[in-house]
């Protein structure tokens, strides 16, 4: 029976110490051994205070009451201990025992539970945090987690997905779950409609392996609506940025005469509707800056401002440049076909300018797109439909035009339903003064001059010229006056001010007598380069003489000004 009971005894994880009334030890288990160091021979019948030095058993003995569940510190562990007194039948305490464990292990465990909760709770609230709409499925394509932003996204409550297959929230698509599990490569980009609603989302999934073993997938939904939105607001910024392009409004066009004052108020009535309106004036008068202000005064501000100067684009480009064209229309077309000018202005506004320059043949296409509001690309054969407002522009006499058989008379009313006219600077003598001082702030800044006002002899010279170039002949001619100036000077007086140019026969002579010579000296140039020089030169000094108005030297060298702008791009002429 002893030996059952050792066996008993030995066999047990808990250590057990067993002392008679004198504190003796009389037990000594296995389990006791390992937990303190000694050998059941060498301490048997030994003072158990001998032997554990931190011992509460001889107390027990004394007191005759437990100590349960006690922790006590022994040598590099720590035990948890209960100390039991062991009595007679009459009750009298003839020895007592201890029973104890090793819980250093325990505590190291309890540490790393601890830590493992702690990070458990840390990745449980960035997974429910996220705005990404995650979802998780075990490897036989069973949703095991999902987290609130993915049902926020796909109106799917947690509870009506986990457990239930990876395909039970599409709406349409094929479930990037099931791809991944089954080629255990990640999926990206893939287009899906989830839940009940079937909301439209981007889905990216990654296999979970874990220790080369496919345990699952998870997948990133994204919504599109959103990402539509933050494409449309990204749009809207460039079109707030575009914006620069229509640099002007009406509070930089200067005007004290009425005329011009009568202008700019139907422009600004203009501005609130989305007619056509046709800017009629002569050149240098301000056109642009009126169809600048007109854009940025209409509820299509923030988008596209397209500015055509169609007599500086050849006739034979204007047509493509204008309604694009598909891939393939003709020799040299872009890959893929390119967008014209009117497409781009969708939703804006497009500014053609000089639009009496614009070839016959264009105009008939022109009047179908007033008309129709769809574009047809060169080579294509499907209608594009668009949302343009059209402003245009001419300093020719349209009327004439027509008589002429130049300008086609539907398209001549369907430009004219708002026409604003803008009188020339020789009619508007009021506004000079206040333009000289803009411009002498403004090329100030420009030219690092000082100046601050004009003379009033100088003034008196200004009002006696006619100005033909209009406000552009003027800006051109304050600014060579500013360069003038010395540094320290601030008013422009009459010495400052540049000569006119307005002696055609010294212009003539001048190139006669460089012809002669040129021929006179057997100049080696082929006669075709000597002509072409001369045909240069000639321009450049018409354009001086005219303060760079291409409509005054087109007229004065009888040339058209589609021609003109031709000869000014072929021999690089810069003003």
């Amino acid at each position: 029976m002893k030996k059952e009971l050792d066996v008993i005894l030995n066999s047990t994880h808990d250590a057990m110490i067993a002392v008679d009334i004198e504190g003796k030890i009389t037990l000594f288990n296995r389990a006791a051994e390992v937990i303190t160091g000694f050998n059941e021979e060498d301490v048997l019948g030994k003072p158990i205070a001998e032997v554990i030095t931190s011992t509460r058993l001889p107390y027990v003995l004394n007191s005759g009451e437990p100590e349960l569940n006690q922790k006590q510190p022994m040598g590099n562990t720590v035990i948890i201990t209960s100390r039991l007194p062991v009595k007679d039948e009459a009750g009298k305490v003839i020895g007592a025992v201890a029973v104890f464990r090793d819980i250093s292990e325990i505590m190291d465990l309890t540490d790393e539970i601890y830590k493992l909760k702690e990070f458990h709770s840390l990745l449980e609230a960035i997974f429910n945090s996220t705005q990404d709409a995650i979802t998780v499925c075990d490897e036989k394509g069973i949703h095991v987690l999902v987290n609130p932003a993915y049902s926020r996204l796909t109106g799917l409550a947690r509870q009506e997905i986990i457990g239930k297959p990876a395909t039970a929230d599409i709406a349409r698509g094929e479930s990037i779950h099931m791809q991944v599990i089954s080629t255990k490569k990640p999926v990206k980009n893939a287009r899906l409609k989830v839940g009940p609603h079937g909301k439209e989302v981007v889905a990216d999934a990654a296999p979970i392996i874990v220790d080369g073993h496919l345990r699952g997938s998870v997948g990133v939904l994204h919504d599109l609506t959103e990402i539509k939105k933050l494409n449309n607001e990204l749009m809207k910024a460039k079109q707030i940025i575009r914006k620069l392009e229509a640099r002007y409004t009406f509070d930089d066009i200067i005007a004290k005469d009425e005329g011009m004052l009568t202008a700019i108020e139907k422009a600004k009535e203009a501005s609130l509707t989305p007619v056509t309106v046709l800017l009629r004036g002569e050149s240098g008068t301000g056109k642009e800056l009126f169809a600048h202000a007109i854009h940025n005064m209409s509820n299509r501000k923030y988008n596209q401002f397209v500015r055509v100067n169609c007599a500086a684009i050849s006739q034979s480009l204007l047509e493509s440049e204008l309604f694009g064209y598909e891939e393939g229309a003709f020799t040299g077309a872009r890959k893929g076909g390119k967008i014209g000018f009117f497409e781009e202005a969708h939703g804006g506004t497009i500014f053609l300018d000089e639009i009496g320059e614009i070839p016959i043949s264009t105009q008939a296409k022109l009047l179908r797109v007033l008309q129709e509001k769809e574009v047809i690309r060169v080579g294509g054969t499907n209608p594009i439909n668009i949302d343009v407002r059209v402003i245009a522009a001419t300093n020719l006499p349209l009327e004439k035009a027509i008589e002429e058989g130049e300008f086609r008379e539907d398209l001549y009313y369907r430009l004219n339903v708002f026409p604003i006219f803008i009188p020339p600077l020789r009619e508007r003598k009021k506004d000079i003064y206040p333009l000289i001082i803009h411009l002498i702030k403004k090329f100030n800044e420009e030219y690092g001059r000082n100046g601050e006002d004009i003379s009033p002899e100088a003034m008196e010279k200004l009002l006696d010229y006619d100005w033909p170039g209009n406000v552009r002949e003027l800006q051109n001619y304050i600014g060579r006056a500013i360069i003038n100036l010395r540094y320290h000077e601030k008013y422009i007086t009459v010495d400052r001010l540049p000569m006119f140019f307005d002696n055609d026969k010294i212009l003539m002579k001048d190139r006669k007598q460089k012809t002669v010579i040129q021929l006179q000296e057997g100049n080696d140039k082929s006669l075709r380069a000597i002509v072409e020089e001369i045909e240069r030169d000639t321009i450049v000094a018409s354009l001086k003489k005219n303060n760079g108005n291409r409509t005054l030297t087109a007229k004065a060298l009888d040339v058209s000004l589609r021609n003109l702008y031709y000869k000014i791009e072929k021999y690089n002429i810069e003003l």
